[in-house]
Order: structure tokens, then sequence, then C-alpha cells
């Protein structure tokens, strides 16, 4: 499943919305961005989001902290951007440098800005089926996958390794709304090569290289690797997985560069949003 191809299917769609809200309304949508701290992986995820946004015709507003930054501080800051008419999506990098309350900085994020799904708000609309949500664009870039490849989702048992508050949860509640039957597993799950096994979808979202083993795949099931370790090495074996395996995700090229381009289309909706333009249907 090649995420590197449908994210520039993507970003090329948000760049002709683009052209129409900038036409309609006379504003460019602003994606701003915030890095608290100089962790080099978070530096250089920041700098493919703003290459992405200038790709596209947003614009980038870069807001670099130093790692000494407190959390009222950052909050300071996030409420600051969030009075910024011309800031239409915010994200705060994660994670943040120990000390921090994530949460309650997330939590100040604005929920009409909040277009990385980062905050309960959006979790809640997202977990209830309701309209108007910014979903984890994780979880978003796997469900487009999904739809792009025409896996049918419905009555099929997906298995979601990992509970994290950025994929694995919100993943699982997009699946279960589109009628998926899922099982989420974590560290205390017992029998878990078994449970995955039964999985006719697997999304592996643990952070541990190679941790998900060729035996484990059902035959013919979909596994979507959301795992990026060091040496661009995903969750799963997937060397061995792809025998298994009818359709995976490579590590590079696969979920990854399909999160950047879901925050970036979340942003285009929300200029959309607050501007009354319905530019995804003249793009």
């Amino acid at each position: 499943m090649d995420g590197k191809a449908l994210a520039q299917k993507v970003l090329d769609q948000c760049a002709a919305r683009v052209a129409v809200i900038r036409k309609k309304a006379g504003i460019t949508p602003g994606l701003a961005t915030v890095l608290v701290g100089a962790d080099p992986a978070s530096v250089t995820y920041v700098r493919m989001k703003h290459r992405r946004c200038e790709a596209v015709g947003m614009q980038s507003i870069r807001i670099e902290l130093p790692a000494t930054t407190t959390t009222e501080q950052l909050i300071d800051k996030i409420n600051e951007i969030g009075r910024d008419a011309k800031v239409h999506g915010i994200l705060l990098q994660h994670p943040v440098p120990d000390g921090i309350d994530e949460r309650a900085a997330f939590e100040a994020i604005p929920p009409d800005k909040d277009v990385d799904g980062v905050t309960v708000h959006s979790f809640g609309l997202v977990a209830f089926d309701l309209p108007g949500a910014y979903c984890s664009c994780t979880a978003a870039g796997i469900m487009h996958l999904l739809d792009e490849y025409r896996v049918e989702v419905k009555g099929k048992h997906a298995v979601v390794i990992g509970r994290s508050r950025i994929v694995g949860k919100p993943v699982a509640m997009t699946l279960l709304a589109a009628h998926a039957t899922v099982t989420i597993c974590h560290s205390r799950t017992k029998n878990l090569a078994e449970v995955v096994g039964l999985g006719d979808i697997v999304v592996a979202a643990v952070g541990k290289p190679k941790f998900v083993k060729s035996d484990w795949i059902k035959p013919g099931a979909i596994v979507i690797d959301a795992g990026y370790n060091e040496g661009n090495v995903g969750d799963v074996d997937l060397d061995a997985a792809a025998g298994q395996a009818s359709m995976l995700t490579p590590v590079p090229g696969g979920v990854g560069p399909m999160t950047i381009a879901m925050l970036i289309d979340q942003t285009v909706t929300a200029a959309e949003r607050r501007h009354g333009i319905c530019s995804r249907l003249e793009a």
C-alpha cells in the first residue's frame, strides 16, 4: 500500500482547495507548529510539515520554544496563537520535554484549530462518530489508505496493537465507526500472538522495532504498520510478513506520509469551515 503516492494525491487536492480559498476569501490557510526543545526527530518532523505546507500554498507559522519552557509558558503561547486569525490549525509537536504537562498543553488548543485531533473534545466527537471532528492524523491516514485500496472494513475483525491516545485508541474508534469488530491489544494482553492471528486487519502501533512476527499474521490479512523506529524500521517484521499478508504498508513510505498529508488536509478543512467555503467540491 503506497502511502507516499496517496499522500501526494491528497496534497495535490489540498493545493487546489487552497487556491479556491485564496480566491474566494482573500486569505491563506495557516498552520502553526509549536516545537519545544530541539529533539532531532521532532525537528525533522516539523521541517517536513513546513515543507508540505509551502508546497500546497499554505502559510507555515513556526513557533520554537526552549526546552526550559514551563507548562504555563507553553499554554500562554498556545492561547496567543489560538487568538490569531491568521492561524487555522495548531500542531504541538510531541513528545514535549519532561516536566511539561502535555495533556494540559493539548487541551489549550481551541477545538476549531485542533487539526491534529489531540484534544479530549476531538476524541469524543470521533468516539461518538459525530460530525465536525478532527481525527488523529495517523488514524485518518490509515482509514484513507484502507479506502483507497478498497479494503472492506465492514464486518471484518480488526486488531489494533497499542492503546496510545495519539494512534491506538483513535484508530480503534475510526475502525469501529466503519463497522469493524475491534480488539485492542496492549502490554497486559494475554496470548498476544493468538489474538493478533484472529485479525483480518492488523494495525501495529507499539513503538517497538519488528515487534509483530510473521507467524502472528493470519494468511491474507491486511497489515498496517504505524510504527517508526530508529533505522527506518516499523513495528512489524515486514519482510517476513509479506509472505502472509495480502496487503501491507511499508516503512518508510506507508503511514508516515499519510499522517502529514492528513494534517495539511484537516488544516485546509478548518480554513474552509472558518470562511464558509466549499472548495473541496470545486477542487
